[in-house]
């Protein structure tokens, strides 16, 4: 689940930064920007911990 967030948020980022290439300007603001690129960062680091304990967890059986 944090993984899809990570990918919907990092998605939001570029199509903000595409929008603001092609189309003039962007639709989101310079914090608005970087907190959507702190939190699609933060998503995928506890998706990569889930992914590792799940893991060490199988290994440990």
């Amino acid at each position: 689940m944090a993984l899809w967030i990570s990918g919907l948020l990092f998605a939001v980022f570029g199509a903000n930064v595409v929008a603001g290439a092609y189309l003039g300007g962007p639709f989101a603001g310079d914090v608005v920007e970087m907190l959507l690129l702190a939190f699609s960062n933060l998503f995928f680091v506890i998706a990569i911990l889930v992914r590792e304990a799940t893991e060490r967890s199988r290994h440990d059986r």
